[in-house]
């Protein structure tokens, strides 16, 4: 390993993420406007985003009252008043469309060995939701009730305990059956363990107490944006390494697949976005998905999701394939990593640490892509999720990046 991968990997297994707080993205994430849209994946602009980006991007234009109707949010994007960014500029991720305006919470996620920090927006719970492109009324009434209700009562419970250690908690979670991408039950359990009773003690109402913990408690995925902004705040420890070829983002937005390489800067190196192949819910298929989309395969570049299926095997009745093909997976992501996170571990493996630290080279020279587990899309904006499956990266994203650590001015050794 170069000196540079191994300050770049022992950067990203020093990190403690630990959730400090919950803010308005307006307070909490660098450069944010009243004017800027986040989304998920590399920069994209109107034209070529995808129908459930588009959705989502209409839905937050309604939410801010910057629109009356989706006509007018539509004209509004169409016509260059809305900034446009990726979420991963402003230290941000996002699920699905990704999509964060000015007034949404963010989950504030601190690394306290480096002292970076990163940001996700509140769950929104499971069905019709933003995140796939819906903007009906129910959905921006949850939204405005998540904005004025939960985030200041969850934001308070977290100050009370003083944070909690998300380090700790992904690594107890990996040992009871999660992989912390599109398996939470665990994590989100032991997240609503932590938070209940002070949650319990606040000056509430009673009924909107019990709204609040319900909220949390009902949805088994609540812990994902948790696990992504600690997977960010971990690796932006580990980006910007000069001569390191470690992968420090994968994310999608529905139309272009980009990865980002430590030593490489702040270039993305992008290719088309591929469908997932995995399980449909009744009435859906291939026909109906929309090429995948999303900033949480930060998670398998961290180390988690796909490359932590092992843990999980409970995983493949909602992405398909069987146990043994959880465990094969996991093994071949070792090929295509610079280590073993020393703190997420493995019971199936004889608690090996999960691969963690994707290097350029290694991929290239394998031919194995990163594996990543992922929520299903339909193409059309607001039907929502239709499956689970796997995906994998367009190797021309590598050769991208192979190409630019060539032309780099001294390289980038692999």
């Amino acid at each position: 390993m170069t000196p540079a991968n191994r300050e770049a990997l022992s950067r990203l297994l020093a990190a403690r993420p630990t959730l400090v707080d919950v803010r308005p993205a307006i307070e909490a994430v660098p450069g944010m406007t009243r004017d800027t849209i986040l989304h998920a994946g590399p920069p994209i602009e109107w034209p070529r985003m995808s129908g459930p980006l588009r959705g989502a991007v209409v839905g937050a234009l309604l939410y801010e009252g910057r629109a009356a109707a989706p006509a007018d949010a539509e004209r509004l994007a169409a016509a260059g008043e809305v900034a446009f960014a990726p979420c991963h500029h402003h230290d941000a991720v996002g699920p699905m469309a990704g999509v964060v305006s000015a007034s949404m919470p963010v989950l504030v996620v601190e690394d306290r060995t480096h002292g970076h920090r990163a940001f996700a927006p509140v769950n929104e719970g499971l069905g019709r939701v933003l995140r796939f492109g819906a903007y009906s009324a129910d959905v921006l009434e949850r939204l405005r009730w998540i904005e004025t209700a939960l985030a200041p009562a969850l934001g308070e419970a977290i100050r009370q305990a003083d944070g909690v250690d998300v380090h700790a908690l992904i690594g107890q979670a990996l040992q009871m059956g999660d992989e912390c991408h599109n398996r939470n039950r665990a994590a989100s359990a032991l997240l609503v363990k932590t938070l209940a009773p002070r949650l319990a003690s606040l000056d509430l109402a009673p009924a909107a107490r019990r709204q609040a913990l319900a909220f949390i408690a009902d949805n088994e995925h609540f812990f994902l944006k948790v696990a992504m902004a600690a997977c960010k705040a971990a690796l932006d420890a580990a980006h910007g390494i000069e001569g390191s070829t470690m992968l420090t983002a994968m994310a999608r937005n529905g139309t272009d697949f980009g990865i980002r390489v430590s030593g490489l800067g702040d270039a993305w190196f992008t290719g088309p976005a591929g469908r997932p192949e995995g399980l449909y819910f009744p009435g859906f298929g291939p026909d109906d998905a929309n090429p995948d989309l999303g900033d949480s395969a930060i998670t398998e570049t961290a180390g988690l999701g796909g490359f932590a299926m092992a843990a999980a095997p409970a995983i493949v009745t909602f992405v398909g394939g069987s146990p043994a093909e959880a465990l094969s997976t996991t093994r071949r992501m070792y090929e295509i990593t610079l280590g073993e996170h020393d703190a997420y571990r493995i019971p199936a493996l004889d608690f090996r640490g999960t691969p963690t630290g994707i290097d350029l080279g290694l991929v290239l020279r394998t031919g194995i892509l990163p594996v990543i587990n992922t929520g299903i899309a339909h193409r059309r904006p607001g039907t929502g999720q239709i499956g689970a499956g796997i995906v994998r990266p367009p190797l021309a994203c590598f050769e991208r990046a192979l190409e630019a650590a060539a032309a780099a001015p001294r390289g980038v050794a692999g």
